[in-house]
């Protein structure tokens, strides 16, 4: 099926005139791509979830609506209607700067928006022993331990630096017959690959309650059964029920998040990192590398190896 693509230019402050003069037209699928400042100015505010290594890949140079109808005779009138609306916008006497309004239209094949990110995430080698396989791809002739993972809507593919840095370290720090914890753990990824090295549980922990049951569905997929892995949902930062039933000290803790949740993860990670045991941290962006290797000395811990590629770092604690 082909749809009629309507994308109008305007500023930041405009989006909401068009959308409803849009809307107005009858055209109710509707997407904004906003400016980069403005989604520089969002991720500034939401700090503590987002960091960016590659901001110059965020956002436009110039913010636009775009609307979707099914490319069909029936809907030109629609169209049409979508041009007018569009003109009168510039007619009017409106407090804010609409830019251009300059209007195209063009027709696009649909899209399978739900699957299509799937062509680019194909089986991955890590490290000397991990092969993270996409839960769609054919098992493949391997001596590595496979690990099968559908992220669905959870952060944790394998692909990413952060990730995958983390993954390395785990390959080299979990022994068999130990316990793990895993604290963000996204699709489980890295506590399921504790499993699958060795480790006799894991515990793994995320804020995000879609985490508890993709990472239960990822576990299970690699022949995980719950007796020995377990998933928590909570705030472990402020959630005092959560941090008494994750209490102890494990031989291995992981936190692949960003840099002020692992900053102020620090000093309860000291309490639950067993005597010779090391603390794992990835998806720190090179800025950021002072502050969290200052909250992590502060805390009782020295970094003993330190990964980087593309801006982004992860250190192995002791």
């Amino acid at each position: 099926m082909k749809w009629l693509e309507l994308t109008v230019y305007t500023t930041d402050a405009g989006t909401d005139a068009v959308c409803a003069a849009l809307n107005g037209a009858g055209i109710t699928g509707l997407s904004i791509e906003e400016s980069r400042e403005k989604a520089f100015a969002f991720l500034r505010e939401a700090a503590i979830f987002w960091d960016f290594a590659d901001m110059d890949k965020i956002g436009t140079d110039t913010p636009c609506v775009k609307g979707y109808v099914a490319d069909c005779p029936e809907n030109l009138p629609v169209v049409e209607a979508a041009k007018a609306a569009v003109e009168r916008l510039k007619t009017l006497d409106l407090p804010v700067d609409l830019g251009s309004l300059v209007m195209t239209v063009a027709s696009v094949d649909e899209e399978d928006w739900a699957n299509n990110w799937k062509q680019y995430y194909k089986p991955l080698e890590i490290g000397k022993r991990l092969l993270i396989l996409p839960s769609w791809e054919e098992r493949p002739e391997t001596d590595r331990i496979v690990l099968k993972l559908d992220p669905g809507m959870a952060f944790g593919t394998g692909a990413h630096h952060t990730t995958r840095m983390c993954l390395e370290f785990l390959e080299k720090t979990v022994r068999a017959g130990e316990p793990m914890l895993d604290l963000g753990c996204g699709s489980g990824i890295l506590s399921i690959a504790a499993r699958l090295l060795g480790a006799t549980d894991a515990t793994a922990v995320d804020i995000d309650p879609i985490a508890e049951s993709i990472a239960y569905e990822n576990a299970a997929m690699n022949g995980i059964d719950r007796a020995h892995y377990q998933v928590l949902i909570g705030n472990v930062l402020s959630d005092t029920r959560l941090q008494k039933r994750i209490a102890g000290q494990y031989p291995v803790v992981a936190a692949n998040i960003v840099a002020d949740v692992i900053i102020a993860l620090a000093p309860l990670a000291r309490t639950l990192t067993a005597p010779g045991g090391v603390f794992l941290v990835s998806g720190i962006i090179d800025e950021r590398v002072d502050e969290v290797i200052n909250a992590l000395n502060g805390s009782g811990f020295s970094v003993s190896e330190h990964s980087r590629a593309e801006g982004w770092n992860a250190f192995l604690c002791r």
